[in-house]
């Protein structure tokens, strides 16, 4: 990863992909594609580490405040744990976080909220989450019917937001904070939500888990993965945003897009693929 983290200037916002590190994913996760396929995409796409997923949060800075999406994976199952030390680069520590706005309460975007003790790592932070993902999340029935690792999942969203409570807000649809709108993208999870941050001079989408592996779910759509609340939302709600952001040349910030950060999707005959950004 080169030591300089890619940003995005907006006019008078400026947006860093801060990056967490990576987990592993097996390729027996993806529905609709077989694990050769899967191999023969990234190998095309000079992926080095074919099963890596790299895990980004972006920081947002405007008028003096330094707003988090998403925290990383904050070292839950020996995933990322890069995020504190990568803020410190920018010159940020973790008191100097105003809001982190989540995209989903999946560990890897979740575990950096709170340390090895349990306790909250950005203190001063207010905690925003779609209602839907909180309602979700508190559901009993929704958490008895669950499998073992979704169940896991659960317990550790519950414990992290205890650690923000008092200082806890449930979104929807429309302006969350100066500059900033989420955009519901349900599917993946019941409240997954990306952010459109908007600039003087251009905006750029923060898309969350649109896509996992981009070179593999951007040529084909249609593959979901385990992960995946509703498999067949997830991909519908996907295609509508790559068609979207695709026709209109709007900048993405992909959470596992890489360590680049930012890219523009286009369309091909056949699928996406991603143009990466300097």
């Amino acid at each position: 990863m080169n030591d300089k983290l890619p940003m995005k200037d907006l006019g008078e916002v400026q947006v860093t992909a801060v990056s967490d590190g990576y987990l592993k994913v097996d390729f027996g996760m993806l529905a609709n594609i077989s694990e050769t396929e899967c191999y023969f995409i990234q190998q095309n796409a000079c992926q080095d580490e074919p099963n890596s997923v790299h895990i980004n949060a972006f920081l947002v800075q405007h008028k003096g405040k330094n707003i988090l999406i998403d925290s990383g994976a904050g070292s839950f199952k020996g995933w990322g744990g890069r995020i504190v030390n990568n803020l410190a680069k920018l010159g940020v520590k973790p008191n100097d976080i105003d809001a982190v706005l989540l995209t989903h309460a999946h560990p890897d975007h979740i575990g950096g909220l709170i340390n090895s003790y349990g306790e909250a790592v950005f203190p001063n932070a207010e905690l925003v989450i779609s209602q839907n993902e909180y309602d979700y999340l508190k559901d009993d029935k929704k958490f008895f019917s669950s499998n073992d690792r979704v169940k896991g999942n659960f317990i550790f969203a519950r414990n992290v937001l205890k650690q923000y409570q008092e200082n806890l807000r449930l979104v929807n649809e429309g302006e969350v904070l100066a500059g900033i709108h989420a955009l519901p993208l349900k599917g993946h999870t019941p409240g997954h939500t990306g952010y459109k941050v908007e600039g003087e001079n251009s905006s750029l989408l923060i898309w969350g888990d649109i896509v996992h592996f981009p070179h593999i779910q951007l040529l084909k759509p249609n593959v979901s993965i385990a992960f995946d609340y509703d498999p067949k939302l997830a991909a519908e709600t996907r295609i509508r945003i790559l068609d979207m952001v695709s026709s209109k040349h709007i900048l993405v910030g992909g959470i596992h897009f890489g360590c680049e950060g930012f890219g523009y999707i286009q369309k091909l005959k056949r699928g996406y693929e991603i143009v990466l950004t300097d």
